[in-house]
């Protein structure tokens, strides 16, 4: 894809990130270095424990780096408090997650609406109603998640995802817990998502779901090995 003067969302220099387990010490990442331009939709993939999960920890603002640097729409937060980390997830970070994540006593509508209420916003349900109708939910915006399929809930996730406009969309695993029609659905979705401006970035293991993203970032014992 042609990047040239695109607006940069993410941008790494040389991650590293050192766990110690009993006497193992495991160097989940090893001076990573990537770009992600406004607009694109990126597969982040790898076998296990190679590091996709610590990036994308890294990349949520969940976890630091011990070293290097992580801009975040020309912020460097690879060092900030994690007060301020919380900020910044709620401000420039969508999450959608394998499990859902969804209260269960909450409303479809309350669910979405969630980060808008920690923001302070004032028409939190409007936007929320908004949100489902993006994704094709307004008609069950009263339900809970006891009353919506698996596919149903992961819309109101991602519904969750895009209700403050976010410059990040991330998710993880997004189609793990879902049958291949329902997940053809939610691919489906990002896609439209994508189509529409959002930058989009899938952790995933499957083959399927990277081969329709755009570019594929692969790791491999916490480095880098191919980014296209």
């Amino acid at each position: 894809m042609e990047n040239i003067n695109r607006e940069m969302v993410i941008q790494t220099t040389a991650l590293n990130k050192t766990y110690v387990m009993g006497d193992t010490t495991v160097r989940a990442l090893d001076n990573v270095s990537l770009d992600i331009h406004k607009g694109e939709l990126v597969a982040i993939t790898g076998s296990s424990g190679s590091g996709k999960s610590t990036l994308m920890n890294i990349l949520g603002c969940m976890d630091q780096p011990d070293s290097g640097t992580y801009q975040l729409v020309n912020e460097n937060v690879s060092t900030l408090t994690e007060d301020r980390l919380a900020v910044i997830r709620n401000r420039y970070i969508g999450f959608v997650f394998q499990t859902f994540n969804l209260l269960p006593k909450l409303s479809a509508m309350a669910n979405v609406a969630l980060p808008l209420l920690y923001a302070g916003h004032k028409n939190a349900n409007q936007e929320a109603i908004k949100a489902l109708e993006m994704v094709g939910l307004g008609d069950r915006s009263d339900h809970t998640p006891s009353e919506l399929s698996g596919g149903q809930r992961q819309r109101v996730a991602v519904a969750r995802a895009i209700v403050t406009n976010p410059a990040l969309i991330l998710a993880d695993e997004p189609t793990g817990n879902l049958d291949s029609k329902t997940t053809e659905d939610i691919l489906g979705l990002f896609q439209t998502l994508h189509q529409k401006g959002h930058t989009i970035i899938i952790i995933t293991h499957e083959n399927s779901v990277a081969q329709l993203c755009e570019r594929e970032i692969v790791l491999k014992d916490g480095q880098v090995i191919r980014t296209d």
